[in-house]
């Protein structure tokens, strides 16, 4: 039963660490990679999508 509980917190713990290393690694990009990707849609994309 221990063991049991032992792995389901784990499992959690390694969840949520996940989560956390997502946020972080998402904070963490520089903010100019989303305009060069806009302004290559921009280019790319069809004028009907542009808003």
């Amino acid at each position: 039963m221990l063991a049991r509980r032992f792995t389901i917190v784990c499992l959690l713990m390694s969840l949520f660490g996940m989560f956390f290393a997502i946020l972080v690694a998402e904070a963490g990009r520089s903010p100019r990679s989303w305009d060069e990707a806009n302004r290559m849609c921009h280019l790319a994309c069809p004028a009907d999508f542009r808003h």
